[in-house]
């Protein structure tokens, strides 16, 4: 067969993605340092194009994804996207960038050899799709995490949807409607990532996959756990623990912004100065967003609860199409605004106030009449990953909540009684985690915010009633 030479797309991919091999390792490095290594659709196909080549090679181990510089992925080059947008005769290359992306990210969250992602640095919007899903996320104390599509009149896509909705309590609401950075070990105390590492450790655990042969997923978790620290006198605690947390549940429950909004200017009362002061912040914060990009955000969320992973991405595809075509001007102000002119200060989001969303307008994102949605493409999925699913992207994190409410009330698989004391709960998670850093802590401050101590009154047996609903803290 005779060999041509490579196109300019593959020189550009080449340079921006770079692969390596070692033993059994196969790497992609994201090599885009000086824009936060923002992804192009040539780093996609790139991407894609490896990481299914290396799903069917007998030879491939397992797969890391990497960054060079400040960042991991800060995420899509929505900058493209918006200019190809603003002329009818490219509007399709933004809709495709959107596709070839989201297709990306499904094969990679449904990989069958063990996948391994290093969040060193900014992870947000495209960064999170590629890595969301993956077994083994690792956070250190440069990550910095974020969906921030509502700050650009966007709304949370790569797999967002599936991913907020079900993350402990109402967690994933606020971060994709506020658009919220998590920080450092936060990241992993609060579920996005698996484990937590040092970045000065990293060279380490690449050598020590390189070095395995056959790596089992349980013998990765083993490597990456002894490279784990634990917390620093000077590091900050998760910043939604406590008394703040059971006032985020508690006003990010609802299913319409505008009721959100009631509850947190009731917070603004609150004797609690910690509730009061993030409450004002938080209210703040949703007013400089989109108020379209608000209320497409939420329902896309809520109805990402009952959809697997490629129904949310189509629905995700769906709405980025519209946003394409027009349904909101709000995506091009918010990208010109923050990213290009770098504007201090509101956008000039229109509508501009939420009474102002009208429903007819949120139906331009979601129903199967809009005419937003009528050049909607279908994802093109490889047959066998069709029925993939990424149920393995919490194994090795820190337990859930879901899973603590589980053991508490009986029902978990592991077997049980509905009486469990704090001791037993605690014994009964470190034989579930083995020991896993974080554990402990994690179950302490869960047991106290969402469980009630239930006294027999003959001083034999305390156990823990689970709290079933958010209340106002």
């Amino acid at each position: 067969m005779s060999s041509s030479a490579p196109s300019a797309a593959d020189s550009v991919s080449e340079q921006s993605v770079k692969v390596q091999s070692n033993g059994a390792l196969r790497t992609y490095i994201l090599n885009r340092p000086s824009k936060l290594n923002t992804l192009t659709e040539p780093m996609l196909d790139s991407i894609r194009r490896n990481a299914e080549e290396w799903s069917q090679s007998d030879l491939c181990g397992t797969i890391v994804g990497t960054g060079e510089g400040r960042a991991f992925c800060a995420g899509g080059d929505v900058a493209s996207v918006i200019s190809d947008m603003a002329d009818p005769s490219t509007r399709p290359n933004a809709v495709r960038f959107f596709k070839t992306e989201f297709e990306t990210d499904y094969i990679l969250a449904t990989l069958q050899k063990p996948y391994v992602v290093i969040l060193d640095g900014f992870t947000m919007g495209g960064g999170v799709g590629l890595s969301a899903f993956a077994p083994f996320r690792i956070a250190t104390e440069n990550t910095q995490f974020a969906m921030p599509e509502t700050k650009i009149g966007y709304s949370p896509d790569v797999g967002g949807t599936y991913l907020l909705s079900r993350m402990d309590g109402e967690l994933g609401t606020y971060l994709g409607l506020t658009s919220d950075v998590l920080r450092g070990r936060a990241v992993f105390e609060h579920g996005f990532a698996t484990h937590y590492i040092p970045s000065r450790r990293i060279p380490v655990l690449l050598e020590q996959l390189a070095a395995m042969e056959n790596p089992q997923p349980f013998a990765i978790d083993r490597v990456i756990e002894e490279l784990s620290s634990e917390r620093q006198p000077d590091e900050p605690a998760a910043p939604f623990v406590g008394k703040k947390r059971a006032a985020l549940d508690w006003a990010f429950r609802h299913n319409q912004v505008k009721e959100i909004v009631q509850d947190l200017k009731s917070l603004r009362d609150h004797k609690d100065e910690s509730i009061r002061q993030w409450a004002e912040s938080t209210l703040a914060t949703l007013e400089m967003r989109s108020p379209t990009s608000l209320k497409v955000a939420l329902k896309a969320i809520r109805k990402g609860r009952n959809l697997t992973l490629l129904e949310a991405l189509d629905m995700e595809l769906k709405i980025a199409t519209a946003y394409c075509n027009g349904a909101s001007t709000d995506f091009s102000t918010g990208v010109t605004a923050v990213l290009l002119e770098k504007v201090k200060g509101r956008p000039q989001w229109s509508p501009s106030t939420l009474d102002e969303v009208s429903p007819e307008i949120i139906s331009r994102f979601f129903s199967s009449e809009s005419t937003f949605l009528a050049s909607a493409p279908k994802l093109s999925i490889p047959e066998h990953l069709n029925s993939g699913t990424p149920s393995r992207f919490m194994k090795y994190a820190l337990p859930t909540e879901k899973e603590i409410g589980s053991v508490v009330r009986g029902e978990h698989r592991s077997g049980g009684t509905t009486g469990i004391r704090l001791d037993e709960l605690l014994s009964r998670f470190e034989d579930l985690r083995q020991g896993k850093m974080g554990v402990k802590e994690k179950i302490l401050e869960v047991a106290q915010r969402k469980c009630q101590i239930v006294d027999n009154a003959d001083n034999h047996f305390v156990w823990l009633k689970w709290n079933h609903q958010a209340v106002r803290p």
